[in-house]
């Protein structure tokens, strides 16, 4: 019975931050079943979905006990029916009485209940939900956050469920290629047919209930009590089928954020291992004091009183610096060097905030498998950004934008803040891998069959500004297992350290097709008129402390001096070199 598969949906999903991590929800849906009952006393109405019984509200969300799981929450939107409030104790039944077993919740954020205790909630202001949803497993409690901007309705779409129905080969493929399960499309499939049996059940009924409702008043006596009757027994199946509608809902949603975005023909499969490098610029070097030794950029920095790593742990902890004289005026020229050459190429310059909503984040797919490495600010409910992707992507969400003259661009700089989990002991000496660090970043919207060419281009100019600035590196296509959930398809330019003799990422271009944009409802319209998911694209510019500290070990001279790069004096006072200060 589709009660029983969908209620196994509701208990057995992972949390959303979770999805991304887990590849147990290929066997939560079973096959779908040939007739599909109703009803949360048995009634049975063809082609509903499921009901969840012992229901409460909760805030914003509904919360449902049922074992093995403790309690399971998924989001109750203003939208939801009334019918359906009144399943769960929100409003009062069709004669008056709370459900029995229910209880009255307060309203949920951004709400205040009407004076009529019978009436819905009525919106307060425009406000987005950050509450987290929660579901305890056996002893294991595990958290997830909602997912939308306001107003972008009960499901947040993900992967096209287009192409899901009439390509899933493709979408299994992408799997695949991923390393991850292909199960989960079939789970899709099976939670995207229920939702649909579901929404045709419940509107059947309806229409059979309004239908009844026009014969009423047309008929006296024993006909009327009949037909009356008739009408109560309806409104109870219409409010069964309405939260079965709901929980099919809900059961899609859990399933839907489970597949990551699509990959592109031609993603290289399996793990880092597996990233193919596509091209070499330049010949790596190994400049540094007779006898072959090669300081690293701590050193150097120290040497040039540009670093300061030992203050930075005192008064930040590890993974953080300070960067003094022209260490400072080194990160001040990069990011006027990288603007430029963006502003000359089209882009919008931005100053993003580093701060950033739930549904932003969420938005852009940072609170998946990429949750632990993200700060958040809990007192405030916001989070800090690892990169000016999330404000820059949510810039426009729920906007239609107009993108007949070509893609719009913008340079975001901003600071970005990542808590680096999971990587304890790995390059703890110097500033490549930090809490902190200020970076600009390319962000294009665009027309979804312009993303394949648009995604070469900023790939272009980030090549172009690590020539500029005469470092030798080398272009990776990273393999599908190590592609974020957002992207389609990656590429990172690795330069030249010398002191590690090998090469590091620097920059990262990224497609990620119309998967960002159909969470944050970002659209433009077509040669008809017609609103489209609009697709987003992000590349890195400059990533300011790992990029110095690859210019000192690259350009740095046997005399422990380091030369500039041509294209970098003109924002040093035309200085050609960078010495040690005086004692």
């Amino acid at each position: 019975m589709v009660r029983e598969d969908l209620r196994q949906v509701a208990d057995r999903a992972p949390p959303l931050q979770q999805l991304t991590d887990r590849s147990d929800l290929g066997a939560l849906i079973p096959p779908a079943p040939a007739r599909i009952p109703s009803g949360l006393a048995g009634r049975a109405a063809a082609g509903s979905g499921t009901a969840l019984p012992g229901a409460e509200v909760s805030g914003r969300f509904v919360t449902t006990v049922t074992a093995p799981v403790q309690a399971a929450a998924v989001p109750a939107t203003p939208s939801t029916p009334r019918s359906c409030r009144r399943l769960t104790g929100e409003c009062p039944s069709p004669r008056g009485a709370p459900v029995p077993g229910a209880r009255r919740a307060p309203p949920p954020a951004g709400f205040t209940r009407s004076d009529h205790s019978g009436q819905p909630y009525r919106r307060a202001k425009r406000s987005i939900s950050s509450a987290p949803l929660s579901v305890t497993v056996g002893e294991e409690r595990l958290t997830g956050t909602p997912i939308g901007m306001p107003g972008l309705g009960r499901l947040g779409r993900v992967i096209d469920l287009r192409l899901l129905r009439e390509d899933p080969e493709r979408v299994r493929r992408s799997q695949r290629t991923r390393g991850a399960d292909p199960g989960l499309v079939d789970a899709l499939l099976v939670a995207d047919e229920h939702r649909r049996s579901a929404i045709a059940a419940a509107d059947k009924l309806r229409a059979d209930q309004r239908a009844l409702s026009k014969r009423v008043p047309r008929t006296s006596g024993e006909e009327r009590e009949a037909l009356l009757r008739q009408a109560k027994v309806l409104a109870e199946e219409v409010t069964a089928a309405e939260a079965e509608q709901s929980a099919a809902e809900q059961a899609l949603r859990a399933a839907h954020l489970a597949v990551p975005n699509v990959v592109e023909d031609g993603v290289p499969a399996g793990g880092e291992d597996d990233s193919v490098v596509l091209e070499t610029v330049g010949e790596p070097g190994d400049a540094g004091r007779p006898g072959g030794q090669v300081p690293d950029h701590l050193e150097i920095g120290e040497r040039l009183a540009a670093i300061d790593v030992e203050r930075g742990a005192k008064v930040s902890g590890a993974r953080f610096y300070f960067l003094t004289g022209v260490g400072a005026e080194l990160e001040l020229a990069l990011v006027n060097l990288a603007m430029d050459r963006a502003r000359a190429l089209g882009f919008t310059p931005v100053i993003a905030p580093a701060l950033v909503k739930p549904a932003a984040m969420e938005g852009t797919g940072f609170l998946g498998a990429h949750a632990a490495e993200v700060y958040r600010v809990e007192s405030d409910d916001l989070y800090l950004v690892g990169t000016s992707e999330v404000p820059l992507a949510a810039y426009h969400a729920e906007e239609i934008l107009d993108l007949s003259g070509g893609p719009r661009r913008y340079a975001g700089f901003s600071a970005c803040f990542r808590r680096e989990a999971g990587s304890y002991g790995k390059d703890t000496r110097g500033i490549v891998r930090v809490h902190w660090f200020d970076k600009v970043e390319m962000f294009s919207f665009c027309r979804p069959e312009e993303s394949y060419d648009e995604h070469r281009r900023l790939l272009g100019w980030e090549k172009e500004f690590l020539a500029a600035l005469e470092l030798p590196f080398q272009v990776v296509d990273i393999a599908g297992g190590d592609l974020g959930s957002s992207a389609a398809r990656k590429f990172d330019c690795e330069a030249w350290f010398p002191s590690q003799r090998r090469y590091r990422e620097l920059t990262s271009a990224s497609n990620c097709t119309t998967f960002q944009a159909r969470r944050l409802a970002i659209r433009y319209r077509d040669g008809d008129g017609r609103p489209q998911v609009a697709a987003t694209l992000n590349g890195t510019l400059c990533a300011v402390a790992r990029t110095i500290a690859c210019l000192l070990e690259v350009h740095q001279r046997p005399d422990g001096s380091v030369r500039v790069p041509l294209a970098l004096r003109p924002h040093l006072g035309g200085r050609e070199i960078l010495e040690p200060p005086t004692p």
